[in-house]
């Protein structure tokens, strides 16, 4: 099992609960024309972000991986240009979730809370409880 969250360019989400719904369903259907496991592909925000989470929550794939470490921390991260989904060992979710939030304050993205109760939460404040 995984604990899955989601952190995303608040530019371009919708603002609407459903609507913003159907646009993550179209972001997880992973169809842009690049590899998924490089952050070179988001928007500066989401980039800034990624770096500063896998300090603590290294990825399974990409330029940054390292196939060496076997720690629950390993995280599987899907990099699109306006999100990036990552999903987290369950061992480590609570962490996770935190820092997930610390991080995407910090560096004004969104975060959703897609394994949990499904909070939509914008930089500004503004939080979304899909029905």
């Amino acid at each position: 099992m995984s604990y899955d969250l989601m952190v995303f360019d608040p530019t371009v989400a919708p603002r609407d609960a459903a609507a913003f719904l159907e646009w993550y369903d179209a972001q997880t259907e992973w169809n842009e024309k690049h590899e998924y496991d490089d952050p070179a592909v988001s928007v500066p925000a989401l980039q800034a972000w990624f770096a500063a989470i896998i300090e603590h929550f290294p990825p399974m794939n990409g330029p940054d991986a390292d196939d060496e470490d076997d720690r629950a921390e390993v995280t599987d991260y899907s990099v699109g240009q306006h999100v990036i989904y990552a999903s987290f060992a369950d061992s480590v979710a609570e962490r996770a979730h935190e820092l997930v939030q610390v991080l995407a304050h910090t560096h004004q993205v969104g975060f959703f809370d897609a394994s949990g109760d499904g909070a939509i939460v914008f930089p500004d404040g503004t939080v979304l409880i899909p029905e």
